[in-house]
């Protein structure tokens, strides 16, 4: 099965319902007028609105979201959404995580291009686009704490997860005429998890031989994104490195408030600003309503009304042009005239039907088709059992103490391999410079000529129970068509 977003000219679809939040904060104001350009423009939509937010939140739905608004959401398949404050404190989960992960919205699409010489930048020939998975990682916000000392969280990468976003950035640069795709990832260190996204990336990167691709290591990447971003076209990552990176390569355009996103599912799809709700200048008519505007114009391309989308963004570029610029982008040298959020949108309507005259039109391809495959599963490979880690809280220094404690619970079968504090390997031949906290892992594989049994795991936590030590977890350790699929000790 293969599922795509359809371009074609707005005369020949139907009218599409489409569902609103306007948010918080400024975040009305910037709706108001988003729709106000977008419906002159002509824009084939009809609109629901929801509430979500902080009001949702403070009336004690610490989701931010009623199971009504969700069932409107869900029906219209398309959502535009303001920004929400999400209220101080604990208890209250992000509505944004919470809406790409419920609504299976893995990828994350944010274009970044410089408006120079209009607005201020130091990176005139800037035109990235970073695609950025949306769904797991860290992001899967799996969090404990174990310990007096230790807290963890959970990264979670998967291989579906990868394909899907991997294949979504070279379509998106197949259809887009881009000529390049660059993954950033940190395999060096995190071998197991960014390590699979890297090799994701090797093996659908064949499959696009008229597209450039290469790799970064995510720092030196981040650092020459931010040096000289001109040398990059379209950059794939994991959640947490393209939530960041986005907001830099936004900010580096000229400003994070200029910048919209899109946010794709192989059912919905949400549409929004990347910035946040600025409650201290809400209802003062300054909001700039660009960036929510480019969210809008990046959902009208999704529905299949490009030839609007086109429309809006030129009229948009011919205001920038023209230096009619609210105050976050006012520039004494640049701009002409500073005005507000309502003046701001009568000025791109008054431009709807122009092109700018410097800056770089925008033409939109109203036939193509962004077809992609459906996650197929691979067959399965042979998985074998062949140690497990037992993660203890010890109170105590010496790594050479605990080993003699912790071989107390070993098994004629199993035998203690090693201790690690923080991932550094402390037992045997650990340093005594090393600090320690009270989170120790405890590795046990079979002996010479033995196996280990998944039944010698509550073996283990068995004795190690008697002998009054606090086990926190395990993590089994496996082989995958006899390969190790789990990571060694630092130092091992």
């Amino acid at each position: 099965m293969y599922y795509f977003t359809q371009h074609c000219n707005t005369k020949s679809i139907r009218m599409k319902k489409i569902t609103i939040a306007k948010g918080d904060g400024i975040g009305p104001e910037i709706m108001d007028a988003t729709l106000k350009i977008i419906l002159a423009a002509g824009a084939k939509i009809e609109v629901e609105e929801i509430e979500v937010g902080e009001k949702v939140y403070l009336a004690g739905n610490t989701a931010g979201i009623s199971a009504e608004a969700w069932d409107v959401i869900r029906r219209n398949k398309v959502f535009l959404k303001a920004p929400i404050t999400t209220p101080q404190g604990g208890g209250y989960k992000s509505l944004n995580v919470t809406t790409r992960k419920f609504l299976g919205l893995y990828s994350n699409v944010r274009p970044c291009k410089s408006l120079h010489p209009f607005v201020s930048t130091k990176h005139p020939i800037m035109d990235i686009v970073i695609v950025r998975e949306n769904e797991e990682d860290l992001y899967a916000g799996i969090e404990h704490q174990q310990t007096d000392e230790v807290v963890q969280c959970l990264k979670l990468i998967s291989r579906p997860g990868c394909e899907k976003i991997i294949r979504y950035a070279f379509e998106y640069a197949k259809q887009h005429n881009r000529k390049k795709v660059t993954c950033f990832t940190k395999d060096n260190i995190m071998k197991q998890t960014d390590g699979l996204f890297h090799k994701v990336f090797d093996e659908i990167a064949v499959e696009y031989p008229e597209i450039e691709n290469e790799h970064w290591i995510i720092d030196i990447g981040a650092a020459k994104m931010a040096d000289t971003p001109e040398i990059f076209d379209v950059i794939v990552m994991p959640n947490l490195y393209g939530d960041i990176l986005s907001d830099v390569a936004a900010q580096i355009t000229g400003s994070v408030g200029l910048a919209g996103s899109a946010n794709i599912g192989e059912e919905c799809a949400m549409f929004e600003a990347i910035h946040g709700s600025a409650p201290r200048r809400a209802g003062q008519n300054l909001a700039n309503p660009s960036g929510l505007l480019q969210g809008a114009i990046l959902m009208l391309n999704h529905i299949g009304q490009s030839d609007i989308a086109e429309k809006v963004q030129n009229a948009w570029l011919k205001t920038i042009e023209e230096g009619i610029h609210t105050y976050d982008i006012f520039n004494e040298g640049t701009s002409k005239v500073k005005v507000g959020t309502k003046e701001f949108a009568e000025a791109v309507i008054n431009n709807l039907g122009k092109q700018p005259a410097i800056l770089q039109p925008v033409f939109f391809d109203h036939n193509s088709q962004f077809v992609l495959p459906k996650y197929v599963r691979k067959q399965p490979k042979e998985k074998s059992l062949a140690g497990v880690d037992v993660f203890v809280h010890w109170i105590g220094e010496s790594p050479d103490e605990l080993s003699e404690i912790i071989k107390g619970i070993t098994l004629p079968n199993i035998e203690l391999t090693m201790i690690t504090n923080r991932g550094i390997k402390v037992w045997p031949e650990g340093f005594r410079e090393t600090f320690c906290t009270d989170h120790w892992r405890c590795r046990f594989k079979p002996k010479a000529g033995n196996k280990i049994e998944k039944e010698n795991i509550p073996a283990l936590l068995a004795n190690a129970i008697a002998s009054g030590i606090d086990t926190i977890k395990t993590e089994n350790l496996y082989n995958f068509d006899g390969v190790a699929a789990y990571s060694l000790g630092q130092g091992q």
